[in-house]
């Protein structure tokens, strides 16, 4: 497990798979060897000092803990979903995590036409040049809020409101919406309105085989001129893992029929839908592209239909922990020009469309899509990563101080499981000189830094030399993926929350080689590729 701030006491726990030494998918056998391999050098029984008999003993009721959690299928389940504190509940049972008693979702829209700005572009001025004039007004504004107070296991109510502004003129609703879960493949809402008239409409879900479901919806709605009636209903089927299919129907003002393909897998992402209408007939096409590790999105879409087309183009970038910033350009006939910028907090979106022009102006264009990536890269260097560091920072000398005594018991332990490991170690060097296997001359972790000389700097490191000497067997050192090298025997944390890596020279068939891994990175040595370059030359 790494470490993390947002595990407060949990980044000093014990790693049950990094003190055996063993990968998450480990077999039960697996768990086994490794186990009687660490108890041969942990066991109490092996020293005859006093001291040492207690420390082999702390170390050793650590390792048996590890292999009796490991190698119990229930309990190295609840220990893989909720880790070491998972494991007090009475009868190591898995309790089932409920909803909180109440989450607020929340949408706030601000309409901005900025058309004034470009209007002059391409009139009648003798030199020809673009000169921005007019006033940017806010044209429309929205705000929407909903509570959702789970009441039992199956039945939750929403209760929210919203409230629009439009060139002067006002309006708004209060909802309240009651949702239970029929079964376990179904639920429905009853829902009611009041502001422009009263609404109630009744929605349903339905699960109908392992790859089909549909949803529908009754909307009852009084106007004026009467109760104005609504009927949709939508059906989907799951081809595949990736490839899904829907058909929706919309029977109320205005009717139409839509028909979506669906292909989304965790890069990609494609609606090619096609609609029927009274009013409105168009075929789309949209496609995202996902970044996982960049944790962002390019997105663009486009439409014809009989009443005008529309091209969109956008990103979407996480900025913080709960934080997403995104911005899309929509270039439309006869829409003209808008710019539309998002930003998702937590459960809180504000939306920020711009209007920029009424027609297809390349200027507005230009500047809409120009302008936001410039700001965005001008705002993450000088405001969100300053703050972002100085946040970690203190952060990370918060929880050093408050953790300050149990990282010192974290080290002294480290020490003297180190000591128990020399007898055996200098045995293992003495073997493995002989015949010219495995040797590690140098094993430093940490925060590794060079010196001017380009030598690293012992204080920002702890050395692990022998620790990593004791993990060697049969000329092999060999440490699985995702298991954070500070919990394995004899190692322990010196930083923290903070990047960590592993520096290693070793020799091999008396040849040098060197390698720097990442806290999380896999061991698989002796490598080819991490021969020393005098050692290169030496061989050519």
């Amino acid at each position: 497990m790494a470490a993390s701030l947002e595990d407060d006491d949990d980044f000093l726990a014990n790693d049950f798979y990094a003190l055996l030494n063993v990968g998450r998918e480990a077999s039960t056998e697996e768990i086994n060897n490794a186990f009687r391999r660490l108890s041969k050098i942990y066991h109490p029984d092996k020293h005859q000092d006093a001291a040492k008999k207690r420390s082999a003993e702390d170390v050793f009721n650590k390792l048996k803990k590890a292999h009796e959690i490991l190698s119990d299928k229930h309990r190295r389940t609840i220990y893989d979903t909720y880790g070491e504190k998972g494991l007090e509940t009475e009868g190591l049972e898995v309790i089932s995590r409920t909803k909180s008693p109440a989450e607020i979702i929340g949408t706030v829209s601000v309409g901005i036409n900025a058309t004034d700005l470009f209007e002059d572009y391409g009139g009648d001025d003798d030199d020809g040049y673009y000169t921005p004039t007019g006033s940017v007004e806010i044209s429309n504004m929205s705000i929407f809020q909903s509570v959702e107070c789970p009441l039992t296991v199956k039945d939750t109510v929403i209760i929210g409101g919203n409230l629009q502004a439009r060139n002067g003129t006002g309006s708004g609703a209060f909802l309240a919406t009651w949702r239970r879960l029929t079964s376990d493949k179904g639920w429905m809402e009853v829902e009611t309105a009041a502001g422009n008239g009263l609404g109630v409409s009744l929605k349903g879900f339905r699960q109908i085989t392992r790859r089909c479901y549909g949803t529908s919806a009754v909307v009852l709605h009084s106007t004026p001129k009467g109760i104005r009636p609504a009927l949709s209903a939508m059906l989907a089927y799951q081809f595949d893992r990736e490839v899904q299919g829907r058909i929706t129907y919309n029977a109320g003002f205005p009717s139409c029929v839509n028909t979506a393909l669906i292909y989304s897998n965790q890069n990609h992402h494609a609606v090619l839908s096609l609609q029927v209408g009274v009013t409105n007939s168009f075929v789309s096409l949209s496609y995202t592209r996902k970044f996982q590790e960049q944790e962002a999105k390019l997105k663009g879409a486009v439409r014809v239909g009989v009443t005008g087309g529309m091209l969109e183009y956008g990103f979407e970038k996480k900025i913080t922990q709960f934080s997403n910033l995104g911005a899309s350009m929509v270039i439309g006939i006869p829409s003209g020009v808008h710019l539309k910028i998002k930003v998702y907090r937590g459960s809180q979106t504000f939306l920020f469309p711009i209007h920029l022009s009424e027609s297809i102006c390349p200027t507005a264009i230009v500047y809409g899509t120009a302008i936001p990536i410039a700001a965005y890269f001008v705002v993450k260097k000088l405001i969100v990563d300053p703050f972002l560091k100085q946040q970690k920072e203190q952060e990370l000398e918060k929880k050093r101080e408050e953790h300050a005594e149990k990282l010192a018991k974290r080290k002294q332990e480290a020490k003297a499981a180190t000591d128990l490991m020399k007898e055996t170690v200098e045995r293992n060097i003495e073997a493995e000189e002989r015949k010219m296997g495995l040797v590690i001359i140098k094993a430093l972790y940490g925060k590794l830094q060079a010196s001017d000389d380009g030598e690293l700097i012992d204080r920002e490191c702890i050395d692990v030399t022998v620790q990593l000497q004791s993990l060697v067997k049969d000329s092999k050192l060999i440490v699985p993926e995702a298991v954070s090298k500070s919990g394995l025997p004899g190692f322990y944390d010196p930083y923290i929350g903070e990047e960590k890596s592993l520096y290693i020279r070793y020799k091999f068939r008396n040849r040098l080689h060197q390698a720097t891994l990442g806290d999380l990175e896999p061991i698989r040595i002796p490598q080819q590729r991490h021969l020393m370059k005098d050692e290169q030359t030496v061989k050519s």
